[in-house]
């Protein structure tokens, strides 16, 4: 079985590899193609707009539509049900595909319902601290021993409960031998609240907090990507604070319904290289934080299928017991 290490080493030659991709398939669709991603306007939707703006080659028409709602459910059952003929895809974090089954007692959805067509970005966590914790508090080390000494302060935001930050947190606290108590927001709230002080740290993607990081306003503390995050080159990762089993990367990919005709996946899968090597999408991503992160089709399906088995375990060891 695939692990997460052997995918991450070879995605960048996957993504430089993307020029070999043979260019779409004759002419562009000439119906309107849909776009759904599953949360309201923020980093998922720009990035879907930014990678849509680029495939001119699949569609003369594309639109990006949110559907919120459930945790995002709701636009990943829109397009298990919707035609398999590649004017409906999905765009969602692979959490929705590898992550959910194991955090909620009914899904109107399986994995099997779709076909992975390719990965396009990735993004670390970012484990960050405001004004509630001391200023000589600089690296992962000491605000563990800070947590220790003050379990009352010992907080931390994120998006949600039963997100894969929530988790990243709660392992946190486990392996480093103190409570460190979850606190969900909606939103942006959690940057907040720990720019204000009610809560001692955020678990967050990296480009929640990087502007307040790098004004001085907010301390980062450690990153969980398997190497040191280009947009703060100076924050640790994870693994090199001596706390390996937090390594992790969420990556945003394309999804079509499962019984969509191969030589359609092939033809948007080409689309969506085509557009990952523009300047406009590169200097895009740069923006919102993120990395040009393009995984081969075959490798995709199979890293779904281990992060599978390693958030089953995850979930099962902190004893979550998993909501509707």
């Amino acid at each position: 079985m695939i692990t997460r290490r052997d995918v991450l080493s070879a995605a960048a030659a996957a993504l430089s590899a993307t020029q070999l991709v043979p260019r779409a398939l004759a002419q562009p669709i000439g119906r309107t193609v849909h776009i759904l991603t599953g949360f309201t306007p923020g980093l998922q939707d720009g990035l879907a707009r930014l990678v849509a703006g680029q495939m001119g080659g699949y569609a003369d028409t594309i639109v990006v539509a949110s559907r919120p709602g459930a945790a995002g459910r709701i636009a990943v059952e829109a397009v298990k049900n919707a035609d398999a003929d590649g004017s409906v895809m999905l765009f969602a974090p692979l959490g929705f595909m590898m992550f959910f089954p194991h955090v909620y007692k009914t899904l109107r959805y399986q994995p099997r319902d779709f076909t992975p067509v390719s990965t396009v970005a990735s993004t670390p966590t970012l484990l960050t601290v405001g004004p509630k914790v001391p200023a000589d508090v600089k690296t992962l080390a000491d605000f563990v021993a800070w947590c220790r000494v003050n379990p009352k302060q010992a907080t931390f935001g994120t998006p949600g409960a039963g997100t894969t930050l929530h988790f990243l947190g709660a392992m946190l606290g486990r392996a480093a031998g103190f409570d460190f108590l979850h606190v969900p927001y909606q939103g942006g709230g959690a940057i907040q609240d720990l720019v204000k002080g009610v809560i001692a740290a955020t678990v967050m993607p990296i480009g929640s907090s990087l502007g307040l990081v790098q004004s001085g306003d907010l301390r980062a503390l450690a990153t969980t990507g398997p190497r040191r995050c280009p947009f703060v080159p100076a924050v640790p990762t994870a693994r090199e604070a001596g706390y390996p089993s937090l390594e992790d990367l969420t990556w945003f990919a394309f999804f079509v319904p499962a019984k969509t005709p191969a030589p359609i996946v092939d033809k948007l899968n080409a689309a969506i290289q085509a557009a990952l090597r523009t300047d406009e999408v590169k200097a895009g991503m740069a923006k919102l934080a993120v990395e040009p992160d393009a995984i081969a089709m075959e490798d995709f399906a199979r890293l779904i299928a281990s992060e599978s088995d390693r958030w089953k375990a995850i979930v099962e060891a902190t004893g979550f017991v998993p909501t509707d």
